[in-house]
């Protein structure tokens, strides 16, 4: 019964979401008098829909909960001893589930726009709950027709087929649903796109009404993208955290261009200019949103993230991918050129430096799409088989990233409309001062590989240039300490979180460049043998047989001894999941918050000797803090009170007035 009511309200969804489709398009059309009746059911409609898909996958969480092994997608990813966490995580760990999920997420969107956006122009808002709609429609259609979650099967079999092992841990229990909430964050800033093409108007409240939405996307994509690199960490047993498999850049790819679209939508906000860039922005990221799903769900990749791989499916996820694209591609040629940008600023400028941000930002992102597609392409094209893994990227992209990170430093010191580029890197001479210092001690000292060194000064040109910013607006040491804290406490919540936002990039990319001079030990070890690494001697102990709920393993004991003092034991594992006929691999880490000690069993022999591997990573643990303390500088800006109030309309100058009213 409970997979039936689930089913009949993914229907009745459907059905609201075309009704809601076609009233706030038809009273956008009649407009403001004529079609007020029509755009003020879109609300109500927009809220009835995610009331249904609310309940459409609360009803397949209760049947992951009790184990309901009538529903096929139930017996396909879950087992009656798997731990209650994963029973329920599990809902969203397979293709069918995942798709509830985001369209869940998309109809909850569309009826917080509809809750909270009143102070909106009420045929904007009827665009932008169309746009949403018309996208629900796509998706709920693509489940009813190809991935119905709630299909039967018969006879009901005694247990299910588990979980992929790798699928059961916290990580990727978290990760996709983050993932999707800056997917479907991207997909309200479309609407927003195309709903201003439609209206033809593109103004600084448009710009200050999409920022929160870009904001909030930006966050969750953060946030989904460190727990998968989190959790490739520790979870894979190869001490890295991003391997530049091709889903992983599906997800990178929207982030670069979110992070542009979030500066590009400041420049409209404050200068009224970038209107048709930031509108293209808006179409792209969505759409490699979109293109993500597709790399996911169609089988053309062959990954651990890939959900699905049915070829019917791929081609309707495609065939969604082409009209939503083209369609909207279409209409930015109709109308872009109508939109006449207004602000007029010189080329070293706050706005100059945000241009170069996206102009970077996009060609990373362009950078990453083809290196991703193209071996894709070159086999359907003409057969060939062609890899392009970490060497291409990291050598293609560092260049980029080296300027990117460099302009941010300085950006956010310039003046808007015009600037004194040489005044702004006079005031980060302190920053230069203590980057040289800090690069001649590193040579001397520590070691002399060149890309580690440059990792670790462009981060510390970071946070000293975010301190430096901070200190400016609030004047410290020019006033007194008193009026600076005064200064402090009233900085805007939005500049705060940039600040905080900027630093934490120069923390992450710290935990990057500590990756490059990272030593690594692979050794096959009896009880009671020794190696060494990073100053650790380490004593290997043996193996011991461990089990859980739905898995059986092995246990190795490694003592960490420092001189004569025992430091720490890390016991890292190796499981066999029986009913899923997998093993997965968890690492042993002993973190001091500067670096980790980072241990892994192999295969053991009779006597008892194992392969062990061992990491040192210095500053590993700084990856995953300033990706967090960069979605809090988001979430610090989302605060702010002023994303809050809408952007008063601009006063004509007296002789613009003048000639309107001739």
């Amino acid at each position: 019964m409970i997979p039936e009511l689930g089913h009949y309200a993914l229907v009745l969804a459907l059905m609201l979401a075309g009704v809601q489709a076609i009233v706030t398009f038809l009273g956008a059309r009649l407009g403001e008098v004529r079609g007020a009746m029509l755009m003020a059911a879109g609300p109500s409609t927009a809220i009835a829909q995610a009331g249904f898909v609310a309940l459409a996958f609360l009803c397949l969480m209760w049947s992951y909960a009790v184990s309901d092994f009538s529903v096929a997608n139930v017996v396909q990813n879950s087992h009656s001893l798997k731990p209650m966490l994963y029973k329920l995580t599990g809902t969203w760990g397979n293709h069918e589930g995942s798709m509830v999920l985001w369209v869940f997420i998309l109809a909850l969107c569309g009826a917080l726009v509809a809750v909270f956006g009143s102070n909106l122009p009420a045929t904007l808002r009827a665009r932008v709950l169309g746009v949403l709609a018309l996208v629900s429609v796509g998706f709920l259609l693509f489940i009813l027709f190809t991935s119905n979650p709630f299909e039967r099967v018969w006879p009901i079999p005694e247990d299910g087929q588990d979980l992929n092992p790798l699928l059961q841990d916290p990580g990727l229990a978290f990760h996709p649903p983050f993932l999707y909430l800056g997917y479907v964050g991207t997909a309200v800033a479309f609407a927003f796109a195309c709903a201003a093409l439609l209206e033809g108007r593109v103004d600084a409240a448009w710009g200050r009404w999409v920022r929160p939405w870009t904001l909030f996307a930006w966050c969750a994509l953060t946030v989904g993208i460190g727990l998968g690199s989190w959790w490739a960490y520790y979870e894979l047993g190869w001490g890295g955290f991003w391997f530049w498999d091709p889903v992983e850049n599906a997800s990178l790819m929207p982030w670069f261009l979110a992070t542009a679209l979030l500066h590009s939508a400041i420049v409209v906000e404050k200068r009224e200019a970038l209107k048709v860039w930031t509108i293209l922005l808006a179409i792209l990221t969505f759409s490699l949103s979109l293109l993500g799903t597709f790399l996911v769900r169609s089988g053309i990749l062959n990954s651990v993230h890939a959900f699905a791989n049915d070829p019917d499916r791929g081609v309707f996820i495609l065939a969604l991918l082409f009209v939503t694209v083209g369609a909207s591609l279409a209409l930015y040629a109709w109308r872009a050129p109508a939109l006449v940008p207004q602000g007029v600023f010189a080329p070293i400028s706050r706005e100059g430096s945000l241009i170069l941000n996206n102009l970077l930002l996009a060609t990373l992102c362009a950078v990453v799409f083809v290196g991703t597609l193209y071996p894709l392409f070159a086999d359907l094209m003409w057969g060939a088989k062609i890899t392009v893994g970490p060497p291409f990227f990291n050598a293609a992209t560092f260049p980029l990233f080296f300027a990117l990170l460099f302009a941010m430093g300085v950006g956010p010191l310039l003046p808007w409309k015009r600037g004194d580029l040489w005044a702004a890197l006079a005031r980060l001479k302190l920053a230069f001062g203590v980057v040289a210092v800090f690069v001649v001690v590193y040579l001397a000292a520590i070691d002399r590989t060149l890309l580690p060194l440059l990792g670790f000064a462009l981060a510390l040109w970071l946070v000293l240039a975010a301190a430096t910013d901070f200190a400016d607006r609030i004047r410290l040491g020019s006033v007194s300490f008193a009026e600076s804290w005064r200064r402090a406490r009233g900085l805007p919540r939005g500049i705060v979180g940039g600040i905080i936002a900027h630093a934490a990039v120069g923390i992450t990319v710290a935990g990057i460049a500590g990756k490059g001079i990272a030593p690594e030990r692979i050794t096959l070890l009896q009880p009671g043998e020794t190696t060494s690494i990073a100053g650790y001697v380490i004593r290997f102990e043996g193996t011991r047989p461990v089990s859980g709920p739905n898995w059986t393993g092995v246990e190795g004991r490694l003592v960490a001894l420092s001189g004569d003092r025992e430091v720490a034991v890390l016991t890292p594992q190796r499981r066999h999941y029986p009913v899923a006929r997998m093993g997965t691999t968890e690492a042993a880490i002993r973190t001091t918050g500067f670096a980790d000690l980072y241990a892994v069993i192999g295969e053991t022999a009779e006597n008892g000797a194992t392969v062990v591997r061992l990491h040192f990573n210095p500053l590993a643990p700084w990856i995953w803090a300033g990706t967090i303390l960069m979605s809090l500088g988001g979430v610090v800006s989302l605060t702010d009170r002023r994303l809050r109030v809408g952007v008063p309309a601009r006063r004509r100058a007296p002789a613009a007035a003048a000639v309107a009213a001739e």
